[in-house]
């Protein structure tokens, strides 16, 4: 039987098993602050690859809040770094949302959808990456076996990645081979996107610092900190450049305590994002320049909270992708290369090897729990029908790389 044959029929074997894992992932919450039910999650994946032979390693966060990251080994026969399958076991859904809009496992045949939390952000991810290993290692065996795998979930990707980055890379002192990250990757018509690059991120705060006084009887004497700020926001809102893909969002903005009193404090929040670094030191030195240009007696500062690096891509991302490209038309369908600007694990895991993302099945409305018939909004959904091309394009293309082929 020819490999692609082969492959498909033991992928649509393995579908109804897939999904039965998919619906019991499903059916534990796993926000992201339910440190509880983000370990069932990892507890129930591990349970799902011991039939592969792949040891647990459960690991604390180093946020006491979170749950526990999740990594899963397979030691191959022989020599060369691993491949890395990365996944996360978090939701943004509180159980309360959940309960309050009815959002669990509903699956609508003729729509081609199953609706619930993570069915594509991420535990069709999750289940994918079994359904691809399952079905690898009875098409080649050999393959399998020699490959050293590593399964590694995280268990605050909604919130924040950078220890599980850290601690996915301490478990390949030596790199990888490819680093696949399986968020949900869009379909449409006979295209699937790839993600072979995703924008970085700064995130600051500006501070106002005026002097209160009473509104009535000493206005004069009072320095407004929120009238300071609100000289300064469009400025910093007016930076955003679509043609060079640099967004900056000022995302809150508070101050002031009641009404009778002149405001001496104010601040604001917002983050920057862009693919090339240099444009985000530009951006930060830009907002400084728009503060000391404010006039007045209050006081404007710069706070730094925090940085994402970009993921840029790069030439070795697209030798990969140039796998997937080929292994598309090999099956009859395309691969297509997109660019995103949100963040996922890859952000955290671009020193560790070549990276591809949007390996996991396709779907839409990630992070939405709510349906109006009205509007016509439907929460998150997964479609059932692209597993198998889904795990059929990543398994060849994971055999081309494995086996040393050229990569086009």
């Amino acid at each position: 039987m020819p490999m692609n044959e082969e492959l498909l029929k033991n992928l649509n074997t393995l579908l109804p098993d897939t999904l039965a894992w998919l619906k019991r992932l499903v059916a534990l919450n796993s926000f992201t602050s339910n440190a509880a039910g983000v370990n069932r999650v990892a507890e129930a994946t591990a349970e799902m690859f011991t039939d592969l032979g792949f040891s647990a390693d459960l690991v604390p966060s180093e946020h006491a809040q979170f749950g526990n990251h999740l990594f899963l080994k397979r030691r191959g026969t022989g020599a060369g770094t691993p491949v890395v399958l990365v996944t996360h076991s978090d939701t943004v859904f509180p159980p309360e949302e959940e309960t309050r809009n009815d959002f669990r496992w509903l699956e609508s045949p003729e729509e081609n959808r199953i609706y619930g939390p993570g069915t594509v952000d991420n535990k069709g991810g999750t289940v994918l990456i079994w359904m691809m290993l399952h079905s690898l290692s009875k098409v080649a065996p050999e393959i399998f076996d020699s490959t050293t795998w590593l399964v590694a979930a995280s268990a605050s990707e909604e919130v924040v990645a950078s220890d599980f980055g850290r601690q996915t890379r301490e478990r390949c002192p030596h790199g990888a081979r490819a680093v696949l990250v399986f968020e949900g990757g869009p379909r449409i018509g006979d295209e699937f996107h790839l993600v072979t690059a995703r924008k970085g991120r700064a995130e600051f705060c500006v501070r106002a610092q005026g002097r209160a006084a009473h509104a009535g009887s000493s206005h004069a004497a009072g320095v407004n900190a929120v009238v300071a700020l609100a000289n300064c926001v469009g400025s910093i809102a007016a930076l955003s450049d679509p043609a060079r893909d640099l967004t900056v969002n000022v995302a809150t903005i508070q101050g002031g305590t009641v009404l009778n009193r002149v405001p001496h404090e104010a601040e604001l929040a917002l983050e920057m994002r862009a693919f090339d670094p240099a444009m985000l030191t530009q951006a930060e030195a830009a907002i400084a320049r728009i503060l000391s240009a404010v006039d007045g007696p209050a006081t404007l500062s710069l706070e730094c909270l925090g940085r994402t690096a970009a993921w840029p891509g790069a030439e070795a991302t697209m030798d990969l992708f140039a796998r997937w490209q080929r292994a598309a038309g090999e099956l009859g369908f395309r691969s297509v290369p997109i660019k995103r600007g949100g963040l996922s694990d890859a952000n955290y895991l671009t020193d560790l090897g070549p990276i591809l993302d949007g390996l996991g099945p396709a779907g839409a409305n990630a992070h939405c729990s709510e349906r109006s018939v009205a509007t016509g909004k439907v929460p998150e959904f997964v479609e059932p029908d692209s597993f198998v091309p889904k795990a059929a394009l990543n398994t060849l293309a994971l055999l081309s790389l494995l086996r040393d082929e050229p990569a086009s």
